[in-house]
This record gives C-alpha cells, structure tokens and sequence, in this order.
C-alpha cells in the first residue's frame, strides 16, 4: 500500500502580519543608515583594474602612472606647508598688531604698514583731480542737491582763480518737474547748473568685439542733458584754444561714473547700486581736445549732522549703522507722507515704524518676531539708491556762501555760452516725466554736508578694523589662498547670529528615554520580529 503524500505547510501568512514585517525592515534599514552617516562611512570604492598583461608598454604606463601618483603627492604636501606657513604669517601678524605700543612709536608702526587708509587715498586721488582739472563737474543729486554740495572743494576751486565750477543736477527724473525748475533758477545765481539725467543703458566696452564696436549703436533712451553738458564743454574748450580737462566729483552715489559713460557713450567706468565703487582716479579721452577725469567720493566729515552722514557715507570705507541712520532719515521726513509711501500704520516713533515696515515686507527673525534690523537696513538702502523718489523744499532767501562774492560768480561764468545752456535745460525739463507730486516724499535738507579734503583730517581706524584690512590683504597677496580663508572673509561680512539659551544635556536625555518608553511600548503590543529568520 502507497504511503499517502503529505501537503507541504504553506508559507502564506496574513496581509497584517506581512505589512508589520516589511515595516520593521524599512525602520531597521532606515536605522542602518543614520547610523552609517553619523560614523561617516562612504560607499567603497571600485578597485582599479589595472592595466591588462596584454596591452601594449604595459610597463611605461605603469612607470607613468607612479610618477603622476608621485607627483600629486609632493603637490599635496607642498600645499601643505603653504597653508600653515599662512597659518603662522596670520597669527603673527595679529599678534603684532595686539602687541602695538600706544604713543610713541605708533607712527613708526604706522608708516611701515603696507596699506594706507582708504579715506586717505580718497584724499589724494581727489587733490590729484583738482590740481589736473580746468573744468570741475560737481555733481549733484537732484533730490536734495544743497545736501550735495561741499564747500569745501567748492572753495578749493575759487581760490585757484583759473577753473570753472559747473553744477550737474544728476537724476532729474526722481523729483517733480516745479521742484526740479524752482531748484535750477536758485542754483543759477550762484554757478551754471545743467539738468541731467545719465544713462543706465549702455554696452560693456569690454564686452563688444573691436569689429562690431565701430557698427554697434549707442542704446539709450533715458540719457537727457548731455547735448547741453557736451556743447557746453565744447564751447569752453574752442574759447581756451587748447586741449582740457574736466573733473568729476562728489560724494558717494550721485552718478559720477554714470555721467562719464554718458558723455563717453560707453561703460568705460565700472557702477552699481553700492556706494563708493570707485576707488582711484579714470582719465577717460572724449576726443582729441577733451578728456573726463572720474574721482572716488568726497569723504563725509564726521562733523555733519546724522542725516547727511546716513545719506552719504560710502558703505564700502565706513560701517554703516542701518538703525542710527533710519532715526535720521525718519526725523528729517513728513509722518504722513511716509505712511502713506509705505503703507503701514501711523507711528510715533521710528522704532514702531520698522516694526511695521519688517510686518509689512515679511522680514522675521526666528520665532516670528519682526526684524528691525533688517527694516532699517532696507529702509537706508532705498533712500540711497537710484530709485526713491523724495524731493527738498528750495530755501525761501539766497544766501551766499562765504567763499562767494560778485566778482566770484561773474568769473565762473566767463567763457561759458549760458544762453545755449538755458535753452538745452528747457528742453531736457520738457523731456524729462517726473513723478507726481502726491507720490513723492517731503525731505527737509540739512544744507551743505562738510567733507575732508586733508589727510591729517582723516580720522584712524580702530585696532580690529585695521587687524580685519590687514588679514585680508596678505591673504590676497600670497599665491596659496586657501579655502579657509574666504569662508572667514564671507562669515565676517556677515550680520552675527543671535544665541539661543540652551536647556542642560538633561532635556535632550528626557526626548530620548520618552522616545524610548514609546517604541518598548510599540514592541511589547507588537510581535516580536527576529532578523535572522527568512520569512519569504
């Protein structure tokens, strides 16, 4: 008799059961993972296959490949030594500066210094302007120009009794056209003004090809006053009989490398919204008979009251104060004009302002709080720039300064065809579509801003600034510039983080036991599952 066959035991299992397995293999593989990424570990390697007996010259690509391996190598510790020989350059130089002496010889440390303070080279490059100039451009931002002038220079000029002192009301195009004009008939008394608007549209002179520079046209639609800037200048030039040249200055983001692409008809000068981009002097050639000097930015006296140094210290010699220079700008300004410019609430003080304005723009710091700081920093920003509309009120009498007289104003006018100029300025009026007046915000200027012509006026940095330059400098000059290096340069620039209060080591100890407690839990109502055994 057959033995019967007996049925195999079935491998199906429930869905439920099924599902629960391949949920723990998921979370022990997850758990696999986290943990081969906190040790570190990478994927291996492919191992090299070499090269194959049967390839030809096996033995000299296998010579040539031990001299490249060696070679890395000896690049490598060359590397090596480079960054800590710039390690040590670093620390010693630091530790120099920290071990500097107070009085006595702090001249001598500061004359063997290799870098010159900023303010300083300003000085220079601008006395080196004025001294080669027959024609100085003062240029003037339109929406406060009496802020915008510096007697300063201005007197520098008058007492050399042979250049000429023209104004350029710079960015016409912010203000509205009755402020525009009211301005230009009050500065006319004084010095020959020429309405301008420079150009912003321009080609790269170092991106067009020599071939195609000659074919390739000027674009600019928004470029207005220089017809009137050019024949001005012209006549001049026919007048003296000779070649000249003309000056550009003025403080820091009133478009004097704006003018000079303007007049060149390319961007032969490099400009950007930050302020204080040029930093020595250009000598760009118009034609045979003429050429335009561009200068860095007149240096701020630190003199001049809060308002003018917010609107006109350059950001890139000087720390700026975004929350001092918001006070400023909010005590010079009409309450309502303002609310009703930016949308928020009436205020009382400019701290509620910015906490509305940070509100309003969706600036949050973490935890949702409003950033204020980062409100006045915006707020600075546009009031700087080359876009927000504001506007002066002229002052009510004429008074002249006291480096002016008759004599004075009717010298600077001399040789200088002012009928041509008034007719050109009605015509760049006429083209110019100013905003309206309703949208415009009331600024009350402060007058003439001071600024330093003298280097013995320019005021020291402070120990960590000049440790900062210092660093920072030798760091460009050595020819191993390690990463490191500019990662500190980048976390330095930036706006320190604010610390948060860390609890004790016992609160994440109670995250991990409570997190604990619930996955026993979860095990003890669950089967248990054992790696080991194959249940497929």
């Amino acid at each position: 008799m057959k033995r019967p066959k007996l049925k195999k035991a079935s491998k199906r299992m429930t869905c439920h059961k099924r599902y629960k397995i391949q949920k723990k293999i998921r979370e022990h593989h997850r758990k696999l993972r986290k943990e081969a990424k906190k040790q570190g570990r990478k994927k291996p390697k492919r191992k090299d296959p070499g090269v194959p007996n049967s390839a030809p010259f096996k033995e000299a690509l296998l010579r040539e490949a031990e001299l490249r391996k060696q070679r890395l190598e000896e690049l490598k510790q060359q590397q090596k030594l480079d960054r800590q020989k710039e390690h040590e350059k670093r620390r010693k130089l630091e530790s120099d500066i920290s071990a500097q002496p107070a009085d006595g010889e702090a001249g001598k440390n500061k004359a063997k210094s290799g870098k010159q303070n900023p303010k300083k080279v300003h000085c220079q490059e601008l006395k080196k302007v004025l001294a080669a100039s027959d024609v100085v451009l003062e240029v003037l931002d339109a929406r406060d120009p009496l802020g915008c002038r510096c007697p300063q220079v201005e007197e520098a000029i008058v007492r050399s009794h042979q250049k000429r002192l023209i104004l350029v009301l710079n960015k016409s195009d912010l203000v509205p056209k009755e402020n525009l004009e009211s301005w230009l008939n009050y500065l006319n008394q004084e010095l020959p003004t020429v309405v301008f608007r420079a150009s912003t549209n321009l080609k790269d002179k170092g991106k067009i090809p020599e071939a195609k520079k000659k074919a390739a046209a000027f674009k600019s639609t928004v470029c207005i006053g220089k017809d009137g800037l050019w024949k001005l200048l012209e006549d001049f030039q026919k007048t003296q009989g000779k070649a000249i040249q003309v000056g550009v200055v003025g403080f820091p983001n009133v478009g004097k490398s704006s003018i000079v692409n303007s007049l060149k008809q390319e961007q032969v000068c490099n400009v950007g919204v930050s302020m204080g981009l040029t930093r020595i002097m250009q000598a760009v050639p118009l034609d045979k008979h003429m050429t335009v000097i561009d200068s860095p930015s007149l240096i701020v006296s630190p003199l001049n009251s809060p308002a003018a140094l917010a609107l006109r210290t350059p950001a890139s010699i000087e720390t700026v104060k975004h929350m001092e220079a918001a006070d400023a700008i909010l005590a010079q300004t009409d309450t309502r004009q303002v609310v009703l410019r930016y949308t928020v609430p009436d205020y009382k003080t400019s701290l509620e302002f910015l906490t509305a304005l940070a509100q309003r723009r969706g600036l949050h710091q973490k935890g949702g709080s409003p950033n204020v700081e980062g409100a006045a920093r915006l707020l600075w920003a546009e009031w700087t720039g080359a876009s927000f509309g504001y506007y002066c009120q002229t002052p009510t009498s004429w008074v002249t300064p006291p480096y002016f007289n008759e004599s004075t104003v009717a010298d600077m006018k001399t040789d200088l065809n002012l009928e041509e100029l008034e007719k050109h300025n009605a015509r760049s009026i006429q083209a110019i579509r100013g905003p309206r007046l309703a949208s415009s915000v009331l600024f009350q200027s402060t007058g003439m801003t001071n600024g330093v012509l003298e280097e013995s006026e320019v005021s020291e940095p402070s120990a960590k600034r000049k440790r900062k330059e210092r660093v920072e400098e030798e760091s460009m000059d050595s020819d191993q510039e390690s990463a490191d290096g500019r990662g500190n340069e980048e976390l330095s620039d930036r706006p320190p983080v604010e610390e948060k209060e860390v609890l004790p080591e016992e609160s994440t100890a109670d995250k991990e036991s409570t997190g604990s407690v619930i996955l026993d839990k979860a095990t003890e109502d669950d089967d248990a599952y054992d790696f080991s055994t194959d249940y497929v």
